[in-house]
């Protein structure tokens, strides 16, 4: 028996309260990812850590603990455009990858900091929704573009074959971003114009990190906000669980995975 399960029943025999372990197992998983966790990925989370309990029962005792996630969804609207002139629409939301590097997914979104505009631009791997790389920038320019690909393509001897999905954005359109893709014998594919469910993986980092990280705290200055992005996006990668990776973080599948 690990030694952790054996305090686990030891502090629940002398409480007399059959859950009293169960309880501060998910009062210290909701404190460990500061209110992020709902019951479903607290209930994952236990099940990693070796207790077996039912989502039924998480969600129960969160109730009685007054703990609720602090997260509120996002939801995106779209329409449908037209196919891009640049690129195709290879990709056409069929998002699922069998393994790493076969599917990436950029984009930038406008962060406000009080009075501050910043951008970020992710690449994401559409496997496991891994952050490849990023760049933030104090405005949407081709350096940023440039520097965040260059960053992601040095990790890797060779990503022949590799698509990379984007919006019509005209970061994207420029001579530079597409040389740079063909010189690594990647292939483009871009949305629908107007369309941001094209480009779901992309809007989904986007709406998970803005609603777990730009509105649950508060930021004084563009300083404060990057150090909290740079610990978010190690969070993300290596920590973060989600129910589409059998309970795993991006980090986790993709080891797993080989």
């Amino acid at each position: 028996m690990a030694r952790s399960v054996f305090y686990y029943h030891l502090k629940r025999m002398k409480s007399g309260d059959k859950h009293a372990g169960n309880k501060e197992l998910i009062r210290i998983i909701f404190h460990e990812h500061k209110g992020r966790y709902g019951y479903r990925r607290i209930t994952s989370e236990m099940h990693n850590r070796g207790y077996i309990i039912n989502h039924k029962t998480v969600r129960m005792l969160m109730t009685m603990m007054g703990l609720k996630s602090k997260i509120r969804r996002v939801r995106y609207r779209s329409y449908k455009g037209e196919i891009g002139r640049i690129a195709p629409n290879i990709i056409n939301r069929n998002f699922a990858a069998d393994a790493p590097n076969r599917k990436w997914a950029t984009d930038v979104t406008q962060i406000n900091i009080g009075s501050e505009k910043i951008y970020l631009s992710p690449m994401v791997d559409m496997f496991n929704g891994e952050i490849i790389s990023y760049n933030v920038s104090r405005s949407p320019n081709l350096e940023q573009i440039y520097d965040m690909i260059d960053k992601a393509f040095g990790k890797f001897d060779s990503l022949e074959g590799l698509v990379i999905h984007s919006d019509q954005g005209w970061q994207y359109q420029h001579y530079g971003y597409r040389q740079r893709l063909a010189e690594h014998k990647v292939i483009q594919s871009m949305s629908r114009k107007g369309n941001c469910l094209d480009n779901a993986m992309a809007e989904n980092f986007f709406g998970i990190m803005k609603s777990e990280l730009l509105y649950a705290e508060k930021f004084e200055s563009f300083e404060d906000f990057i150090k909290a992005l740079d610990e978010y996006i190690d969070y993300y990668n290596n920590k973060r669980i989600k129910s589409r990776l059998k309970g795993k973080s991006p980090v986790q599948y993709r080891t797993l995975s080989r």
